[in-house]
């Protein structure tokens, strides 16, 4: 018999678990009318940022809305730069874009794929007004140096986050923090949703302002802002979510055990992710292939035996067609561009089985074999 797929990612599983919970929250909104802002989303607002250690968490329609009304409050805009890896999701460079700012890009350190301060410093100019840094899988950039290099310039650091709810201090080591609520995410909304962390009274403020057109009340529009409200029934579940978040990362960081476990004395000509910084949250479990050659072929051989693998990135970000123009050229950041060939990401999500994490291990070693 052949055995069931292991999928890449499986939501349904943990939402089915609590889904009499989650479905009288659905209720309560309903009865309550009000669907925009307002109580849900400031009792989910205050609960974040007690899990933050934050000031203040401000709730908005989505991770990369997050990134935008976080550049804007800081005035970012035309004739700017910001400094951000090239190897990451796409959004942290659109948002850049969006200002009217240009997206400079670093080159990222080949261990742990998060940017390279080095890169960061060499590329700063008398233009530049923001770094940010990507906490890319679930483990947090090395801030220590980033601040470093970012305080020479009197420059702030915003932590794009969207994959690290729950690291140790991620939204709370920067200027300004950004998380996504997608529903892949470590706490995972059912659509879009996402928060800006700052310890700053005036930025707070500011981005409460913005995400409301601008109006600090109604009708009185003091910037101009955009529509980037959190939904508040978002807010309501992901509210009966978050107590359970810590559980759902250790069993995201057992599962990373044991494929170290399983793998990582096999001889495989493969880099494995490592421990990372403190309380790496493992959004994603990418391993890192000798000969990038074959990493199309292995996700193949993955998925004739139904298992799940997908590729976290294959392109860096400054040889998509749209920054091409921008630069900087091919070979250039050759730590990011050889990242896009040669990573792989593996199953790993907290509802995943012990058996289907030696399913996995066992075609991965059968590949090689």
């Amino acid at each position: 018999m052949t055995p069931p797929p292991v999928p890449f990612f499986d939501r349904a599983r943990g939402d089915l678990a609590m889904q009499d919970e989650l479905a009288a929250v659905f209720q309560s909104v309903i009865r309550s009318g009000q669907y925009i802002l307002g109580p849900e989303v400031e009792a989910f607002e205050s609960a974040c940022a007690a899990y933050l250690g934050v000031r203040h968490a401000i709730g908005v329609s989505s991770g990369t809305d997050a990134l935008l009304v976080a550049l804007m409050a800081l005035g970012i805009g035309a004739g700017d730069e910001v400094v951000c890896p090239a190897y990451t999701f796409f959004a942290t460079a659109g948002a850049v874009h969006r200002t009217g700012a240009r997206p400079v890009f670093a080159d990222v350190l080949p261990g742990s794929f998060n940017v390279d301060p080095a890169s960061v410093a060499r590329v700063l100019t008398e233009r530049t007004r923001a770094v940010i840094a990507v906490h890319l899988f679930g483990d947090c950039a090395p801030m220590d140096e980033l601040l470093a290099v970012a305080r020479g310039r009197g420059l702030p650091v915003i932590e794009d986050a969207a994959q690290a709810f729950g690291a140790e201090r991620a939204g709370a080591l920067g200027l300004m923090g950004c998380f996504s609520f997608f529903p892949t995410k470590n706490l995972g909304g059912f659509g879009d949703g996402g928060l800006v962390t700052t310890d700053r009274d005036d930025l707070a403020a500011r981005v409460r302002s913005l995400r409301a057109q601008g109006a600090p009340r109604k009708h009185h529009h003091a910037l101009v802002g955009g529509n980037f409200r959190l939904d508040a029934l978002q807010a309501a579940l992901l509210r009966r979510k978050l107590p359970r978040l810590g559980a759902l990362l250790e069993r995201r960081r057992g599962h990373a055990a044991r494929y170290a476990a399983l793998l990582g004395g096999a001889g495989l000509p493969v880099a494995l992710p490592g421990a990372g910084s403190a309380g790496h949250t493992f959004n994603q479990y990418v391993i890192r292939l000798e000969d990038g050659s074959r990493r199309d072929p292995l996700r193949s051989f993955l998925a004739e035996r139904g298992i799940g693998a997908e590729v976290y990135y294959p392109a860096p970000l400054h040889l998509q067609p749209c920054f091409a123009p921008i630069g900087p050229p091919a070979g250039s950041l050759p730590v990011a561009e050889a990242a896009a060939r040669e990573t792989l990401a593996l199953p790993i999500f907290p509802e995943l089985t012990d058996e289907e994490i030696d399913r996995v291990a066992a075609a991965f070693r059968s590949f090689f074999a």
